[in-house]
């Protein structure tokens, strides 16, 4: 469920984000549509004031008028905290708030020229205009500047900002509780169905999801639900086929045991008296000998691989010399000279007697048959595990046979068709120590190395 946890925090994150860029892209606006109105609208006001004030006084002003006409100018064009100054043509009025751009522009055209400026802090509009006459728009000689604070407007400019981001702030908290709200809504399918495949992965065939609504997330409920439902009459059929040809395996081996053990004791006859027969005859007898015994073989490891796959084999433990044990297989079947053994003594292990004997016969028979001498044996004991590994030097398996050496009737070599085995001698043994709690496995040495483990301890 990581991945779920995760796709819930980017759907939030991504509610909170869109939700986020909204409200600052929503107060942006606001608070520049709130700039434009408050300073632009003042600064508007002051200057078309100002500008209307210039053309009404100076009409009364006598040229070429003196320094006390021009104070009285000033003075007459000032309200509030405006600052005027009223200069000839060319004079540098004494207020630094008036910069040398703004005097050079004044002086270059006859419409009033403006700039916004900021001293220790504070805003200011400051503008200049030339007087003009009216007869012929000539100009008087006198310069007008104003100087005006805005700071009020800058405080309104700023208490808008403030109400901008404080209005932000519950946009955003209404995208978390919608993302969070939305990912539930979104996500609660998608866990259902996550779960819902995860059972169906482990076995539980019989898992279907509730279908509410008409949504894709609905459809996709319903889908899974068909398919669950083939799925599950799929298995059911090929457990079905299965079972049947388990029984088949089970029957005809049964059959067989009874026939053959007839055909046996035939055969033993025949082989008893092989050598008084001519060589024909002789060879015959032991053909068919040997052949009866190896459908004999195969018809006991068909009913040891049934038992098997119907759960029907069980241990029958017994505390032994686990290097005696197999020592004692060695020399049961005349292999104590064929092979190297390194078996320690007083290794200790509650085993099954009869199994462990087919595993060690197996692999040891393998190694004899199929590679080349010498062929070892060794036995080692750990703190969790013991292991008994069965090394020959032949060619070995090729990597691609590897994975499929414990496989029922698998040949690593497709031209030999036939051998003395039954195909299935690799199988049981696996099945033999897995059934103790261990593992058999296989990997390439010199030749082929075959690695029983079994646990010291059962669990």
């Amino acid at each position: 469920m990581t991945w779920l946890r995760g796709l819930r925090a980017r759907l939030v994150i991504t509610f909170v984000l869109v939700g986020g860029v909204c409200a600052v892209a929503a107060a942006g606006l606001t608070y520049l549509q709130a700039r434009k109105d408050l300073v632009g609208g003042v600064q508007d006001r002051l200057l078309d004031d100002f500008r209307n004030r210039v053309l009404l006084l100076s009409r009364d002003v006598a040229l070429p008028a003196d320094d006390g006409e021009l104070a009285l100018l000033a003075e007459d064009l000032e309200v509030g905290d405006r600052k005027v100054y009223v200069v000839r043509d060319g004079a540098v009025p004494s207020d630094a708030r008036i910069t040398a751009g703004l005097r050079q522009a004044v002086a270059s055209r006859p419409e009033l020229a403006w700039q916004r400026v900021s001293r220790d802090g504070v805003p200011y509009l400051v503008g200049g205009s030339r007087v003009m006459l009216r007869a012929g728009g000539t100009p008087s000689g006198i310069t007008v500047y104003l100087v005006e604070s805005l700071a009020q407007a800058a405080a309104d400019e700023a208490a808008v900002l403030r109400a901008a981001r404080t209005a932000a702030a519950p946009v955003v908290l209404v995208a978390v509780l919608a993302g969070l709200l939305a990912a539930r809504g979104v996500l609660r399918p998608v866990a259902d169905l996550d779960r819902a495949a995860r059972r169906l992965g482990e076995g539980r065939l019989e898992t279907r999801l509730p279908v509410r609504g008409g949504d894709e997330l609905a459809r996709l409920a319903g889908r899974f639900n068909e398919t669950a439902a083939a799925l599950e009459r799929s298995v059911g059929e090929l457990r079905e086929m299965e079972a049947r040809s388990r029984r088949f395996v089970a029957d005809v081996s049964h059959e067989l045991r009874t026939p053959l053990a007839a055909a046996t004791a035939v055969t033993d006859v025949l082989e008893a008296g092989a050598g008084r027969l001519d060589a024909d005859a002789g060879t015959a007898a032991r053909m068919v000998t040997a052949e009866v015994a190896r459908l004999t073989r195969l018809v006991d490891d068909l009913m040891e691989i049934s038992r098997f796959d119907a759960g029907a084999a069980v241990l029958n433990l017994n505390e032994m010399d686990v290097g005696k044990a197999v020592a004692a297989c060695l020399r049961a079947r005349g292999w104590t000279d064929a092979v190297t053994a390194d078996l320690p003594g007083g290794i200790h292990l509650a085993l099954d007697p009869r199994r462990l004997d087919v595993i060690v016969a197996n692999l040891v028979g393998n190694a004899l048959r199929h590679g080349a001498p010498p062929v070892t044996l060794t036995l080692r004991a750990g703190e969790r595990a013991l292991t008994l590994k069965v090394a020959d030097h032949g060619p070995g398996l090729p990597a691609d046979v590897l994975p499929h050496v414990f496989e029922r009737f698998y040949k690593a070599d497709a031209a030999r068709a036939r051998s003395e085995g039954s195909g299935l001698g690799l199988a049981i043994a696996r099945e033999n120590a897995l059934l103790h709690g261990g593992d058999l496995s296989v990997a390439p040495g010199p030749g082929a190395v075959f690695t029983l483990t079994l646990p010291r301890t059962r669990p």
